[in-house]
């Protein structure tokens, strides 16, 4: 999977926290509490990327996550119905999720963590099942290795030596 370096400076991201968890580490002298906090940010134009923060305090463990994501953006190829170009399944450890196309109308259909990705990815019109694992870590990161292993028509006939017209069909 080859990864394309994005500018971050130059898109209008927006932020969905999708969540926050106390962890804890316990040593001599007691626990220590801290904040694991998952973030995806996104342009809503193709454009999303998922981190974590872990800080003493939330808002510090945002930053940190919406920092991490931004180093992590990649870029999601949509057709004309802003839907994906084809289903396609993504793994991350335990977590697989299914991502399906759709007709123009159909909107996201998608549980918590894929459907803050897909929004801010731009996704209008999605059906998506998550399988396995339902930790949200996992699931925001197979959504997005599904969606960073999407191939737009003219890469796959270009890939296969034919025109766009005998792929799609």
């Amino acid at each position: 999977m080859k990864r394309e370096i994005i500018d971050a400076s130059q898109l209008e991201l927006t932020e969905n926290v999708v969540a926050i968890k106390r962890v804890t580490k316990v040593v001599k002298g007691g626990r220590n509490m801290r904040f694991s906090a998952l973030v995806v940010v996104g342009d809503g134009n193709g454009h999303v990327g998922a981190g974590m923060g872990k800080a003493a305090e939330i808002p510090e463990a945002i930053r940190k996550g919406k920092e991490d994501a931004m180093k992590k953006l990649i870029t999601v190829k949509l057709d004309d119905n802003k839907s994906i170009t084809h289903d396609i399944t993504g793994k991350h450890t335990g977590a697989s999720v299914l991502l399906k196309r759709s007709p123009e109308g159909t909107g996201i259909i998608a549980g918590g963590p894929a459907r803050s990705v897909c929004e801010l990815a731009g996704i209008k019109n999605i059906r998506t099942k998550s399988l396995g694992s339902n930790n949200k870590q996992n699931v925001v990161l197979a959504t997005i290795t599904a969606l960073a292993q999407l191939k737009s028509p003219e890469e796959v006939a270009k890939l296969r030596g034919k025109s766009v017209e005998e792929i799609v069909g």
